[in-house]
């Protein structure tokens, strides 16, 4: 799927993310303590979407960059963030228009999974990042399809689609999986250390209703959606 798809439903899905379990709850929390003291660090978000992680993080003292695919998106983004946040419109699948070791951080939130070749952008991202800068990143969690579609072969690096409903608005998105050891293959080939592999609960604050119905009960304390990575460039 092409970045500027999310055009077609862009509003309804930041109307969506801005208080669901998965979003809200789960995913920003999890980057934001993931990347920790953040003051002063100079962070590009790639795939910054509508920009609710980049002003998580300038809140925390991130000098913040950001881009993505979707003008409608970075529309968005620019009335939530204002003037002082740099955002373009780019493509990660492209070489990215900023310079070599200029980042500190970067980070991609729900964002690889929608590329099938990740060698050239996590190549861009290394160039991009100073020796020792962290990529810090979230991707659909590839044990999912083992439980949703038992048949298919795990092992295979495979496009797939479902269908969703943003406030309200359906859309339907499509992502490529890849087993965990594709994953950290791409990862050291492309000059990462993988530093740190996590799998979170949802934020303590998480409303009850949202929680699921196994975590209200206390049989478990968290679920798969998404699994996280801090690489550091070497």
């Amino acid at each position: 799927m092409k970045a500027d798809h999310y055009d077609e439903f862009a509003a309804s899905y930041d109307r969506e993310n801005a208080s669901s379990l998965l979003n809200a709850y789960y995913n920003r929390p999890a980057l934001v303590a993931l990347a920790g003291d953040v003051r002063g660090r100079r962070i590009l978000d790639a795939g910054c979407g509508s920009g609710p992680l980049t002003l998580d993080l300038r809140s925390g003292g991130a000098i913040m960059s950001g881009f993505d695919g979707s003008p409608a998106m970075v529309e968005i983004a620019r009335e939530r963030l204002g003037d002082d946040v740099p955002l373009l419109v780019a493509d990660l699948a492209e070489p990215l228009p900023f310079a070599d070791d200029e980042f500190d951080d970067v980070v991609a939130s729900l964002v690889l999974h929608y590329l099938e070749d990740w060698s050239g952008p996590l190549a861009e991202i290394r160039r991009i990042l100073k020796f020792g800068g962290r990529l810090i990143l979230s991707v659909n969690h590839p044990l999912v399809r083992v439980f949703t579609h038992p048949d298919e072969d795990y092992f295979a690096t495979r496009e797939y689609s479902d269908e969703f409903e943003f406030d309200g608005k359906p859309g339907i998105l499509t992502f490529w999986h890849r087993p965990l050891h594709a994953m950290t293959d791409a990862f050291t080939a492309a000059g990462f250390d993988v530093a740190v592999v996590a799998e979170p609960p949802p934020a303590p604050d998480t409303p009850e209703e949202l929680l699921t119905p196994r975590i209200r009960r206390g049989e478990t304390t968290a679920f798969l959606a998404f699994l996280f990575f801090v690489l550091t460039a070497r």
